[in-house]
């Protein structure tokens, strides 16, 4: 049933990447995979199935060799999908190991998600909906260490091989430039048009996800190579947040233009049927149109490519996310939703392969002692 479709890591190159993104003590608790499942909320797809092979190739390669692993067992637990990215996680999940063996991925012991990350020291979540959100927050409490594979398919297995120490230098550079700046201004082309918006990054400090996740209580994204920040949302008393403009997002082959202010999207400035969808969405769910992240991608630098994923694709270069925050520092979180189904964090990647219609045209940080700098320009880094 999990016959592999092409190749995978082998043992050794799975031992190699755990080792080095985790930095693996002589004695390690339990290594647990969370899968998520296709049902009502959500159908399958031949790369969600082919994801849940890798999961279980994953598990049954390193049980196998357990005896040359620091983790005291292997354990893989499944869960019905949540229905958007970055929900929070049901509260039980079933014990999956014999989905291995062509049984169900749904039989198996019920265990408390609480009771799992108990005896967990590292958390893999190979799934279809983002557990990034969830997790980060989870990893605090419990203390285990995670990395998040959203989306992930065969074609980034050899992102999973790259030195992950020379992209954690490069990706602290410009966490670095991040945590100085108090602006970030955009400028994008979106067929031959120029938009404008400025990003307020004051109050907030920066985040890297260069591939080594060691210290207690973090989660990543796998492949990683990205530095990332909130921008300020406007909490304080008397203290509006200075993000505003207006930014396109491209839907297929339609551009949607949003209007910001106050660090959210009040408004849809086109027509067309994606920009009907999206003026629909935020008069529902205000929450959405938060503006939770600026990332800046670095893998593009190594020659990686686009698979179409945004697990990896946002690693390529510029990205800004709509939607949940508080994971990553700022105060937009599940109870500032509406309806406790819509709460998501979606990215919107900036690379020619997502949105072929829209150029980065320039980035500029501004930074507190006045000074300022061009990170970026046509889409590629120049600094």
């Amino acid at each position: 049933m999990f016959r592999s479709l092409k190749r995978n890591l082998d043992f050794e190159q799975l031992r190699t990447l755990l080792s080095s993104v985790f930095a693996l003590k002589e004695k390690e608790g339990a290594l647990t995979f969370l899968v998520d499942l296709p049902g009502t909320k959500l159908k399958d797809n031949a790369e969600w199935a082919d994801r849940r092979r890798i999961a279980a190739e994953w598990y049954t390669t390193l049980a196998k060799h357990l005896d040359k692993l620091p983790f005291d067992g292997i354990m893989l637990y499944s869960y019905d999908n949540v229905g958007t990215n970055n929900n929070d996680l049901p509260s039980e999940m079933v014990l999956a190991a014999h989905a291995t063996h062509g049984s169900s991925w749904m039989t198996g012991e019920i265990v408390s998600l609480e009771g799992i990350l108990e005896i967990t020291s590292v958390v893999l979540a190979p799934t279809e909906l983002s557990a990034t959100a969830p997790l980060k927050n989870l990893a605090r409490k419990f203390h285990f260490r995670g990395a998040t594979l959203p989306g992930f398919s065969r074609r980034m297995i050899p992102a999973l091989t790259m030195d992950y120490e020379k992209v954690n230098e490069r990706v602290m550079q410009f966490k670095l430039r991040l945590d100085r700046a108090n602006a970030a201004d955009i400028i994008l082309l979106a067929d031959g048009v120029e938009y404008r918006c400025a990003l307020d990054l004051r109050h907030r400090t920066s985040h890297a996800s260069g591939g080594l996740i060691r210290d207690l209580g973090t989660v990543a994204n796998l492949p990683s190579g990205e530095a990332y920040i909130v921008p300020y949302e406007g909490e304080n008393p008397g203290d509006k947040s200075n993000t505003s403009g207006v930014l396109p997002v491209q839907f297929d082959d339609e551009i949607v233009v949003y209007r910001l202010d106050n660090n959210r999207a009040v408004e849809v400035l086109t027509k067309g049927k994606q920009s009907e969808r999206e003026r629909a969405t935020l008069r529902e769910e205000p929450a959405y149109g938060n503006i939770a992240e600026l990332g800046v991608g670095v893998l593009g630098e190594w020659g990686v490519t686009a698979v179409g994923s945004i697990l990896l694709d946002e690693k390529l270069g510029l990205h800004i996310a709509f939607g949940r925050s508080e994971h990553f520092g700022g105060i937009t979180g599940p109870t500032s939703f509406r309806n406790p189904a819509n709460v998501v964090h979606i990215d919107r990647v900036y690379v020619p392969t997502s949105q072929p219609k829209i150029e980065v045209a320039e980035v500029l940080l501004k930074y507190e002692d006045g000074s300022a700098e061009v990170i970026m320009k046509h889409g590629k880094y120049v600094a």
